[in-house]
């Protein structure tokens, strides 16, 4: 998956999530995302499960562009 962080008045907030069937093409769109206007960073991510029921496991971070928290949960 990736996900755009985007800026907001009170400082960052996560955009909307998109799933993708290989971890490269993960990381290829969330640098895409990086580089648009408006967004403060991007991180490409792995989850184990069914998104077709919505039960997923604990996303694994694959890797993380722009200035972002150490901290992702802060998101």
């Amino acid at each position: 998956m990736a996900l755009p962080v985007v800026l907001a008045d009170d400082g960052v907030a996560a955009g909307e999530a998109v799933e993708y069937l290989s971890a490269n093409t993960a990381v290829m769109r969330a640098e895409a995302l990086w580089r648009k206007p408006g967004c403060a960073g991007a991180v490409a991510a792995s989850r184990t499960g069914d998104p077709a029921t919505g039960d997923l496991g604990d996303a694994k971070l694959i890797r993380k562009f722009g200035d972002l928290p150490d901290d992702l949960s802060e998101l």
